[in-house]
């Protein structure tokens, strides 16, 4: 039996900053001729590594050590991975006709919304049983999340998808390939907005890092980034996944709503929290060299 990946062929350029026509493959390379490895799958791969490599340095700070990371990571890459493809297969039913339609993650489709809720749950058990605080966690693990997230959207890039309507904006993207019907259309490259924002969110919050003034903080500024940012370039994709199938329509754009719904509560919690602490009615946190005990 043969893996092969449906091989995609785009033909890209990018007038408006002087990029004429290449053509980008989806297909990275084929082991054995057996076996083809996309390079969404790298792309998501490389994020998850990163990730890795990235709480891996931060942990330290809490006292915490790679076992930890281990123990906790692992299932949560699992069960984030399920989710974010549960979260996309549930909102399409119609295009999944196969098991194999549904597990086929490499040929694209994932909903970024599903893994954090899956990841979420997972790390909250996680961190219940190895009896640890789970905004502490949080605020080490969460900046890996858009960083990731900035890097696997280049395999979308690679797919010849998640762009957004026509335009004729200077940093419009010509694109030609099955999802355009062939033709050639320019479009907002939404995947790269996106890529940047998170890039952008990546720097500034590892910038206010040290400057937390309670456990969660960090949790709560990515998500409020994450979903300001994500609500309105969703606005601009023409590809989005409805709340209510076929009613086409901005307001019904899941990843509007759930973007919106991301950054209000993110940062009227985040208010609250700084609200009650010049009050005096919380202690700001400690200062980052007053470590937890070593989780075992």
């Amino acid at each position: 039996m043969s893996y092969l990946a449906a091989e995609r062929i785009s033909t890209i350029s990018f007038p408006g900053l002087g990029i004429g026509e290449f053509k980008v493959n989806s297909v990275a390379l084929t082991l054995f001729g057996r076996f083809d490895i996309a390079w969404y799958a790298l792309f998501i791969t490389l994020g998850i590594v990163l990730a890795f490599v990235y709480i891996n340095y931060r942990i330290k700070e809490f006292g915490w050590n790679l076992d930890l990371l281990l123990d906790i990571g692992l299932p949560t890459v699992v069960f984030g991975v399920i989710g974010t493809r549960l979260y996309y297969v549930l909102t399409k039913l119609d295009e999944f006709h196969s098991f194999y339609d549904v597990i086929a993650i490499w040929e694209g489709g994932l909903g970024i919304y599903g893994g954090l809720i899956a990841g979420g749950i997972t790390v909250f058990v996680m961190t219940r049983i190895k009896k640890i605080s789970f905004m502490k966690f949080a605020d080490c693990v969460c900046p890996s999340l858009i960083m990731a997230q900035a890097i696997g959207r280049w395999g979308n890039f690679m797919n010849g998808e998640a762009f957004g309507s026509e335009t004729s904006i200077f940093c419009r993207m010509g694109l030609c390939n099955a999802n355009t019907g062939y033709a050639t259309v320019f479009v907002h490259p939404t995947f790269l907005y996106e890529s940047l924002w998170n890039i952008i969110g990546f720097i500034l919050i590892n910038l206010f890092y040290k400057h937390r003034k309670y456990d969660g903080q960090v949790f709560h500024l990515v998500f409020a980034w994450y979903g300001f940012g994500r609500m309105f370039i969703e606005l601009l994709r023409s590809d989005s996944l409805y709340l209510i199938p076929h009613l086409e329509v901005w307001y019904n754009k899941i990843s509007v709503i759930v973007g919106f719904l991301a950054f209000v509560i993110a940062t009227t919690w985040m208010t609250v929290k700084l609200i009650r602490i010049r009050q005096g009615k919380e202690t700001a946190r400690e200062p980052i060299n007053q470590t937890e005990e070593n989780a075992k």
